[in-house]
């Protein structure tokens, strides 16, 4: 008997199996019920059953091997399994376990009788092999995007809870400010207070705008008339108020009128600013430079100090990536979460305008970003 028919012959025997190792997997398994201990298992047989019996080409074979098998009408069935074992609390290496302990018992129970041919039986374990290894890719890709969309969805509601009461916080510690009737010391501890609040609040920011570019929402932008000489410079003025050792020169005409979202680029101006800072040689100074002409308006924001490695280009734009200099890992309270750069070249793209770096040892490294003339 071929294992094709093996299989389908044979499969409550297989199921039983299936059941009896899924049951050592606690503690997601414990109170589960034979049907949902099963959860699937048997529209997977039979789809590796049918895929045991569909001629396949030698390039097909090593398409198969390549990832690049026809894709499923609608969800598979092992794509399913992975979401409900997901929501039942089995972790990532358990669902793999429940193929690996599949593999070996079909095998096993298998065995070959004498009238199949060698060459018959080899290439029944191949094929068998190849189709487990698809379902098996199903489920993981299924599983880690489940995780991944479970995770965002976390940070987006943490974010969002965590507001209300950074706010207020703030809000508190301004008054206590404002009314000037202190002594020096809990002024001081105050002056603590409110600025590590406004940062933390930046960091609740960019976890919100992150939540957003992953679940494909994307960071929304409100394009307006505004002054973007003026925008640029109050980010510089800023910055250097919160950085009293360090210069930061601007260069800019006195005005640039421009139709852009004036809180996102508040964003991205000062998250370049914060990077070229934390990366700059310190004594150096951070120039920002805003140009304009009738189609796009390019802002540059230079530091000197030692190039970005060519190891870390391709990553320089991505999510929790911080580091850019070969050895210079940022950690602790001042590194923040790395979302910096990933966040202003998603807001730029929001703009549909573009960002690029140009960096060297001679030169020092300048981030530019250039947004056209909104129309909307």
């Amino acid at each position: 008997m071929r294992l094709a028919d093996f299989i389908l012959s044979n499969m409550e025997p297989i199921l039983q199996q299936w059941e009896d190792f899924a049951r050592t997997l606690t503690p997601a398994a414990d109170g589960m019920d034979s049907p949902a201990l099963r959860d699937h298992a048997e529209q997977m047989l039979r789809t590796i059953a049918a895929d045991l019996q569909t001629p396949q080409s030698h390039e097909a074979r090593i398409a198969k091997s390549q990832g690049g098998a026809p894709p499923a009408l609608g969800v598979s069935s092992s794509e399913t399994h992975a979401d409900l074992r997901h929501s039942s609390g089995f972790t990532l290496g358990q669902m793999i376990a429940e193929y690996r302990a599949l593999r070996t018992s079909v095998l096993a129970l298998w065995l070959p009788p004498d009238h199949v041919s060698e060459a018959e039986e080899i290439h029944d374990v191949i094929r068998f092999n190849e189709a487990v290894d698809q379902a098996l890719a199903e489920s993981v890709v299924t599983y880690t995007n489940a995780v991944t969309t479970a995770r965002n969805v976390f940070l987006g509601v943490l974010g969002h809870d965590l507001r209300s009461p950074l706010g207020a916080i703030l809000l508190s510690s301004e008054v206590l400010l404002g009314a000037g009737n202190l002594p020096p010391k809990p002024t001081k501890n105050v002056s603590r207070i409110f600025t590590s609040v406004k940062r933390s609040i930046k960091i609740v920011g960019d976890l919100l705008d992150f939540t957003r570019t992953q679940l494909g929402s994307g960071i929304p932008v409100r394009i307006e008339p505004d002054d973007l000489a003026l925008t640029c410079k109050g980010m510089v003025d800023e910055a250097s108020a919160y950085h009293p050792d360090r210069r930061i020169d601007f260069q800019s005409k006195y005005t640039v009128p421009w139709r852009f979202d004036k809180s996102r680029m508040e964003q991205v101006i000062a998250n370049l600013i914060e990077n070229a800072i934390q990366h700059g040689e310190t004594g150096t100074p951070v120039t920002v430079t805003l140009k304009a002409s009738n189609e796009y308006a390019q802002l540059s924001v230079h530091n000197a100090g030692l190039p970005i490695q060519d190891s870390a280009r391709a990553s320089l734009f991505h999510p929790m990536i911080r580091h850019l200099h070969s050895g210079d890992g940022e950690y602790g309270a001042e590194a923040g979460l790395g979302l910096g750069l990933y966040i202003a070249s998603a807001i730029v793209s929001a703009h549909q305008g573009d960002i690029e770096v140009d960096s060297g040892a001679d030169r020092g490294t300048t981030f530019t970003v250039r947004i056209p003339m909104g129309r909307s």
